[in-house]
């Protein structure tokens, strides 16, 4: 029986990929704020990951029951929509403690229970690796944070013989879309510096999260991924052609297209 580490584990695409490992006969520790009851195969551990005290109990906790994972998948992570010059101090702080602080404490305290061959599969984003649209700027630079630590990662892990990988992922239909719409409405009632276009930037948000796939094929993916004898670094699903059409414009006509698509 082999032993899976998943953090996030009872979001949407985390419980699903859970489901996906028990099925597949992994026993799984299920990390999370927030957990459900123990299941056949599935361990909860309640942890709050911007909290390193909590991380080594969690670690405590999976030590009385192995001494050796196959795996840390990581998906544990918060969405944020503001503007760069107004947000809150202390929400800038909090989104990076989870979506780059968490996934470096877990791996920290985690990694000496991987043995050689063992990996590491970290979900960032689509948005990683290209340009952010205005005020979605502080998630994607937390996600692209995150891509460029699992890539150091990678270059030393190796070393010792673990593989870690990052899966950008687009739109999934986990309730994100309903998040990214409540936050943008607040933004505009908020901001006093923009003169923002609510109903253009809606329809933006939505043109790009109109293609979501379901959690179940996120669990699916990850399976693939894991069982490959030698992953490569990065796994793409679900892109968006209007953002990667956008992405291959030069600066300055992305900037152009920006302006011209929000002022009122």
């Amino acid at each position: 029986m082999k032993d899976i580490l998943v953090t996030g584990a009872y979001g949407g695409m985390g419980r699903a990929a859970v489901l996906a490992m028990k099925a597949r006969g992994f026993r799984v520790f299920a990390l999370d704020r927030t957990v459900g009851a123990a299941e056949d195969m599935v361990i909860p551990i309640q942890a709050d990951l911007a909290c390193e005290g909590d991380v080594i109990s969690a670690a405590e906790t999976v030590r009385r029951y192995t001494d050796s994972l196959f795996a840390i998948v990581h998906f544990a992570g918060i969405y944020m929509l503001d503007s760069l010059v107004e947000m809150d101090s202390d929400a800038f702080r909090k989104i990076f403690e989870i979506n780059l602080n968490g996934a470096f404490l877990v791996n920290k305290h985690f990694v000496p229970l991987l043995k050689q061959g063992g990996k590491i599969l970290i979900t960032t984003s689509e948005l990683a690796p290209l340009d952010p649209l205005p005020f979605t700027g502080i998630y994607a630079v937390t996600k692209g944070a995150l891509d460029k630590y699992a890539y150091s990662l990678r270059m030393e892990l190796q070393l010792l013989g673990i593989s870690v990988s990052v899966l950008r992922a687009g739109a999934v239909d986990t309730g994100m879309l309903n998040v990214s719409t409540d936050a943008l409405e607040r933004f505009c009632q908020r901001t006093e510096l923009y003169t923002c276009n609510a109903d253009r930037f809606r329809r933006i948000v939505n043109r790009v999260e109109a293609r979501c796939v379901s959690p179940e094929i996120i669990g699916k993916k990850v399976l693939k991924i894991l069982n490959k004898k030698k992953p490569s670094f990065a796994y793409s699903i679900n892109r968006n052609p209007l953002l990667l059409l956008l992405n291959i414009l030069p600066k300055r006509l992305q900037l152009f297209a920006i302006r011209h698509v929000l002022r009122k």
